[in-house]
């Protein structure tokens, strides 16, 4: 027995499942999760003292890279003013006004602990606003575990086989309708029957939890007209895919302006940081100015505003342009070897983010998702982890590259790959 499977039984007696979130325990994988001793820039150290060249950085947030030194290097000095106020300050006023720099349409925000928190928090303040109860959201986009949302999501439901959760009333959910993801024509024969009790459409224009899903352009745009049209708002979650799917996030994917945004990951720079916010018209609903509630005792804490701040600053242009270069690499050398070996593969990168199904045909909504090889993921994954590659343990989840990951990196990686497509 390796340390990874001792740490993993003591684990289990203490976790349910022995972990802190669902994906993590490897139930779609196979095999011990690996308990990480350290990570340091496109790397993570097991407590086995084994390394992995580290595609999941924290499921996103890394994109410089762990333990970035100018970045540890100012939390170190936030830490020693204090971890935490419960008053507002400087920190805070600066990271958010990097943000609207960042993003135009974030005329007002409010920083939250999580991206559950965002989500959560913004459909309270489309319902407020438009004083209309009915969320429409689409199946196998997943936006954080709270009981509006868990119906027919993504990322851990579906790696567990979970449809919906059991603890989370009918009642609570009656108001939450789900539609194809990528169906045009499904969300304007809704709107057409329903438009007038709508609040809003929360939708993942770069899906990342049914595996790596990219909207369709007209998808996209029809709920920008529909949500207009009928006066519901259109929320985008891109707590995974800001300054992700592009250097603003998805909307720079599409050009299309939000009436509400979520975003995390990335914003805190590797702690707990997630934002919703939009334009004024209705943040203003929000409390104080208006009466829609919301709070949380560390939301906006100095040292997470810190991380997210000195993170923020450094992904500039060109840094973003470089890590995008490395994803095409990547999967064009993908493309290339599942060709030569007659793997069924297909490779979806958006950005600095990318994924891989084992399917024969596109993979555009969830149905396509479960159709895909989730028994040769499981066994791909074992035998990268086998070569020191550290992938998403679950075809449903995206992967992500740093500005830390290096040419060499990625010539390893294929090797890796090249070795496992020779023998699966």
């Amino acid at each position: 027995m390796n340390r990874s499977q001792e740490e993993f039984a003591k684990a289990q007696r203490i976790f349910p499942g022995g972990v802190n979130s669902p994906v993590r325990a490897f139930k779609a994988v196979g095999g011990t999760p690996l308990f990480i001793d350290c990570a340091k820039g496109a790397y993570l150290y097991d407590v086995d003292q084994h390394k992995y060249i580290d595609y999941v950085l924290s499921w996103g947030p890394m994109i410089l890279g762990h333990a970035h030194d100018e970045v540890v290097s100012s939390v170190q000095k936030a830490i020693t003013r204090g971890t935490s106020y419960g008053a507002p300050s400087v920190s805070e006023t600066m990271l958010g006004a990097l943000l609207q720099e960042r993003v135009p349409y974030l005329e007002k925000l409010r920083m939250v602990n999580s991206g559950t928190e965002a989500t959560m928090s913004a459909i309270r303040v489309a319902r407020g606003y438009t004083k209309r109860d009915k969320i429409v959201k689409f199946i196998g986009c997943y936006h954080g575990h709270s009981d509006s949302f868990l119906v027919q999501a993504g990322s851990g439901i579906a790696t567990l086989s979970l449809p919906n959760s059991p603890g989370v009333p009918e009642s609570v959910v009656q108001n939450t309708v789900t539609l194809p993801y990528n169906d045009t024509q499904a969300l304007t024969t809704y709107f057409e029957e329903h438009g007038e009790h709508i609040a809003a459409v929360i939708v993942e224009a770069v899906a990342g939890n049914m595996g790596l899903v990219k909207g369709d352009v007209e998808f996209i745009q029809a709920i920008r007209c529909l949500t207009k049209e009928s006066g519901a708002l259109m929320i985008v979650d891109d707590v995974m895919a800001g300054f992700r799917a592009s250097y603003t996030g998805s909307m720079g994917v599409y050009e299309i302006e939000p009436d509400l945004i979520c975003l995390g990951k990335v914003v805190g720079g590797g702690f707990p940081v997630a934002v919703f916010g939009g334009k004024a018209e209705y943040m203003d609903c929000v409390a104080p100015l208006g009466s829609v509630y919301q709070a949380g005792t560390l939301s906006g804490n100095p040292v997470a505003m810190t991380a997210g701040y000195e993170t923020l600053i450094r992904l500039t242009p060109q840094v973003f342009t470089t890590i995008e270069q490395q994803v095409e690499t990547l999967c064009n050398g993908l493309k290339t070897l599942a060709k030569k070996y007659a793997v069924p593969m297909q490779v979806v990168s958006v950005g600095t983010m990318f994924g891989f199904f084992f399917s024969p045909k596109p993979v555009r909504n969830f149905e396509d998702s479960t159709q895909a090889d989730h028994e040769l993921f499981a066994k791909v994954h074992q035998l990268l982890l086998e070569r020191g590659v550290y992938v998403a343990p679950s075809q449903y989840e995206a992967n992500f590259m740093s500005s830390a990951h290096t040419s060499t990196d990625i010539q390893q990686t294929l090797n890796a790959f090249e070795e496992v497509f020779a023998i699966i």
